[in-house]
């Protein structure tokens, strides 16, 4: 094994269809209009020597290694600002140039500490292979005199030295070794667009600075990793690259965070993982990445990890350890004699939307095929089911519409219920990338995210709405393309049924609809409203990007379905640049749903009763099918409490943490007989588990995910999984515990599988995604390349359909007891319940969860920034400390989900979405008052979580 080899061409590539010819080095060359000579040199296995120039920054200019002769031109261009031009004759090597390029690496060089041996970057160095190819051998300037590598010239102090920097969690910062190239500056301003890193001083005393000469963990840097990427000497270097030296092979793999789905390197010693490094060829990230998939993989050797499996008789007792036959044969016992007590239908098991689609088929198969019901659910029930009926009932089919790539063909940009740069950060950058380019921003908000304003970046509107009202905000913004014509007619007779569009266009014509009615209780100035109407509707190719402040509501489905009714009243569908786009938190949670997971659904979202669907599968499976729907999750919480449902296998979910209305999470489990938890750490709800199952991580398995665009990316196996087991081999061996007899010896055979069963993945493999990368679906035999835009040619339903949308205002309701509305969200150091990102240094960024509140209602509570307060609703209380900021609205509050020691979700209420069950947690009432300890809550459900903890035969840390 080795290094998997990426190219870097030194600048960006041309997008010109228009095609020149030159000659380089008496080769001749043909490559589009626009692109550098330094890059067409390149791609002609032509390498001219550049420190400044790397291709995932525009061309700089600065470092003048990369000069060139032109053929009746004067003078010494560098390659990489120079453009080709036809007939162009280019010499890449003369003695001219060799005494230049010597003579530049010598001022390099004289300024540049001499301990190569015991750097860090000692074999991936680009200025000591520049040395190397321009034949530097001996450097006539000396190394006295001004320099920046001593801390002290001839026993003075050197006011032009700086100590290293090592106040980053993950990588160090030595001013020492910097040659002033800009790459950093220029990486963080253009592919990560946080413009954090700036060149201070003048001449001489250039040196890289974050922010205003501070420490990197002091600066705006979001530690995205694109400055060490793009610096070429060890001034910014990964310190476990410091600790472990440099790896000595690599393989691609996809990144097991939020649902953007990014392609990493990672690059090994043996099986210690050294870095993980952004894939250039990665399609969905194009070779970027943020802090939690750049650094935070920590967890995985995290001395929290349990990795042997553990049984229990009572959630009392202590956990003991077994062996895993000792504990298959348990579960398998436990479930039999369930189903033998209390019936068929007393158990059932959650899908992991972060475990592979190969591992979420198994477990939905294990519950159909094992279990003999249809209880299976996934973690989408309580984000984005929503998403999947919405687009279902509209364009015919349950996911986005486009790739990531369509945003740099978009003119508008709406955003709703969403924070890109928080929540889907790799996106986020792109996305400001192409504001930052000329497109127009609207978001619609509650709250201030990060995009409303932020460096050369600002929304044309921001509609911060009261939460709870995005179906009367969108069905104004409906009113107003209607009324003043501004749909697309031709679009919809051709599309659409017209006869739906014309209803729907009378329905909210309607007066009640207006802007100016609807601002009564969305609380947005009616102009505001009609002219973000406008620019959608009229400012070219529109894209809608939305997120959970969409789904998590009890109207997220209408609120779906009012976002397909706008795009397509205005046409943008079916093409680059337009489209209707959710963006999903977890890594595969696309997947998840594809795969089979809710009650109601086979693979490809085909309803269980469909009698021709049911015959496929029972056929290769060899059983047969209740064709009756399951249990929702929050059905089988209910029926527990009734004492109808007594087991459940839960893989890869931390329903305790993660659902709505914990008190009632925590009773529904505590009422069942066999509660079998298979994940990494001792989870929330393992507080209440009778089984624990050790499961791998990402790095420790082969399989794929399925991100936010539809894009089936391949997950590569780079270690031994340290529990013994890949979590498609647990569920296996449970599966033939329970005497099935399945015997799949590659996750490989499983997608054969699901391929054989699912019309959008006929012709998906391990063998074909080699060969292309990636696919995204529907990839058959009439989409051979898959499916980067949906609804090209027709909408998969047929005829697109206009559904109305009535605004009926949620049961939670403020009053006097509960006069403020919470909201909430996540950050971007930290990952949905924690579980992994608390286990890394990211909690350097995110320590506890906080409660953003506005200084008027602050100051009406006398509360002070960082005072602990009490959070309560009509469901329960807790208590945290206030963050005050105007990024809310007076009578919104705001806090994230990530520490299980504040748990917010004892505060959110059973409200769900009518026709998903997905719950309502983006709007609850709520009152703040000052606080001196936690609630009476925490403390019981901390004794309890302590208790519940205790592993026989094992020493308790001291407290």
């Amino acid at each position: 094994m080795s290094l998997v080899p990426e190219i870097d061409y030194g600048t960006p590539a041309s997008q010109s269809e228009t095609m020149v010819t030159l000659t380089i080095d008496g080769r001749q060359i043909t490559v589009p209009e626009g692109t550098s000579i330094m890059r067409a040199s390149m791609e002609a296995g032509i390498q001219v020597p550049k420190l400044c120039a790397t291709d995932m920054v525009d061309a700089f200019g600065s470092c003048r290694l990369c000069l060139v002769e032109i053929e009746g031109r004067n003078g010494t261009p560098a390659s990489c600002t120079t453009p080709v031009a036809s007939g162009l004759v280019v010499h890449t090597q003369t003695g001219r140039l060799k005494d230049i390029r010597r003579g530049v690496m010598e001022l390099y060089i004289s300024d540049h500490p001499l301990d190569c041996l015991t750097c860090a970057a000692n074999g991936d160095c680009e200025l000591q292979d520049m040395a190397g190819a321009v034949g530097l051998r001996d450097v006539r300037y000396g190394y006295e005199g001004d320099n920046h590598v001593k801390a002290r010239n001839n026993g003075d102090i050197n006011l032009k030295w700086m100590p290293k920097d090592e106040s980053n969690p993950y990588f160090t910062y030595d001013p020492s070794k910097c040659i002033v190239c800009s790459r950093c500056v220029r990486a963080c301003e253009e592919v990560q667009g946080t413009f954090a890193l700036t060149i201070e001083g003048r001449g001489f005393g250039s040196r890289v600075s974050p922010g205003m000469h501070e420490s990197f963990i002091d600066s705006e840097c979001v530690s995205c990793g694109a400055c060490v990427q793009a610096c070429p000497t060890a001034t910014l270097t990964e310190k476990s690259v410091i600790s472990i030296g440099q790896p000595e092979h690599s393989v691609v793999t996809t990144c097991a965070y939020c649902g953007v789905g990014c392609s990493f390197k990672a690059e090994m010693r043996g099986e210690e993982l050294v870095r993980m490094v952004p894939w250039k060829d990665g399609q969905a990230n194009r070779g970027h990445s943020c802090v939690k998939g750049r650094f935070a993989y920590g967890y995985s050797t995290h001395k929290d990890r349990i990795l042997n499996p553990m049984v229990r008789e009572k959630v009392t007792d202590p956990w003991r350890e077994v062996s895993w036959d000792e504990a298959f044969a348990h579960i398998a016992t436990e479930f039999k004699r369930l189903q033998y007590q209390y019936g068929r239908d007393s158990i059932g098991g959650i899908t992991s939307s972060r475990c592979t689609n190969e591992e979420t088929y198994l477990v939905q198969k294990l519950v159909r095929a094992g279990f003999g019901n249809n209880n299976v659910d996934t973690c989408a029930r309580v984000c984005h089911s929503p998403t999947g009926y919405g687009l279902g009932q509209t364009f015919g089919t349950s996911a986005g519409t486009q790739n990531f790539d369509s945003v740099e063909h978009s003119d508008v940009v709406v955003v709703i219920g969403a924070n890109p740069t928080d929540g889907h950060p790799v996106f986020g950058s792109r996305l400001k990338k192409r504001l930052r380019q000329g497109a127009k921003l609207i978001v619609i908000d509650p709250r201030r995210i990060d995009l409303v304003r932020t460096p050369h970046v600002e929304a044309s509107y921001h509609l911060p709405l009261k939460p709870g009202t995005n179906v009367a905000m969108l069905t104004a913004l409906a009113h107003v393309i209607v009324t003043e014509g501004l749909f697309d007619e031709t679009f919809i007779r051709e599309r659409c049924d017209w006869s739906e569009f014309e209803d729907w266009a009378a329905f909210v014509a309607e007066l009640q609809h207006s802007p100016e009615e609807t601002e009564k209780y969305t609380g947005v100035p009616a102009d505001l409203v009609r002219g973000a109407a406008r620019l959608y509707a009229k400012g070219g190719n529109g894209a809608i990007y939305y997120g959970l402040g969409v789904t998590e509501h009890s109207q997220g489905s209408t609120t779906v379905m009012a976002i397909a009714n706008l795009a397509m009243a205005t046409g943008n569908i079916g093409r680059p640049g337009v489209g209707v786009n959710p963006l999903r938190g977890q890594n595969n949670v696309q997947g998840s749903c594809d795969m089979g997971s809710f009650p109601h659904e086979l693979t490809g979202y085909r309803h269980i009763s469909d009698d021709a669907t049911r015959e496929v599968f029972e056929k290769l499976w060899g059983v047969k099918l209740n064709n009756e729907p399951g249990l929702r999750i929050t059905n089988m919480l209910d029926a527990a409490v009734d004492g109808t449902f007594k087991g459940i296998y839960i893989q890869g979910e931390d329903i305790l943490q993660s659902d709505p209305d914990t008190k009632h999470v925590a009773a529904g489990l505590a009422a069942m007989e066999c509660v079998v938890v298979h994940d990494l750490f001792l989870n929330e709800t393992a507080n209440y588990a009778h089984v624990f199952l050790p499961g791998s991580t990402f790095l420790e398995k082969d399989g794929t995910f399925t991100n936010a665009e539809r894009r089936i990316n391949r997950v590569r196996k780079v270690m031994t999984p340290r529990n013994g087991y890949a979590d498609w081999e647990v569920t296996q061996k449970m599966a033939q515990a329970m005497g099935l007899g399945w015997n799949y010896t590659h996750p490989s055979e499983i997608m054969d599988e699901i391929a054989a069963t699912t019309p959008t993945f006929a012709l998906v493999s391990y063998d074909y995604l080699e060969k292309m990368g990636s696919v995204q679906w529907p990839c058959n035999e009439k989409l051979p390349l898959g499916s980067p835009i949906m609804h090209v040619d027709g909408f998969v339903r047929g005829k697109g359909k206009f559904i109305r949308t009535e605004y009926v205002p949620t049961d939670e309701r403020t009053g006097p007891r509960f006069p403020l509305l919470l909201t909430t969200g996540r950050i971007l150091s930290q990952y949905n319940v924690g579980a992994q990102t608390r286990r890394t240094e990211n909690v350097v960024w995110h320590a506890e969860d906080r409660l953003e509140i506005h200084p008027h209602d602050a100051e009406q509570r006398g509360i002070r920034d960082g005072d602990w307060i009490r959070l309560s609703s009509r469901s329960g209380d807790t208590t945290l400390r206030a963050l005050i900021t105007d990024r809310v609205a007076p009578g919104v509050v705001y806090t994230t989900f990530h520490h299980p020691d504040t748990q917010a979700n004892v505060i959110t209420t059973d409200y769900t979405d009518w026709a998903t069950n997905c719950p309502e947690y983006k709007v609850t009432a709520v009152q703040v008052s000052p606080s001196n300890g936690p609630s009476q809550w925490q403390v019981e459900y901390d004794e309890q979580a302590r208790q519940s903890r205790r592993i026989a035969g094992k020493m308790e840390a001291a407290e």
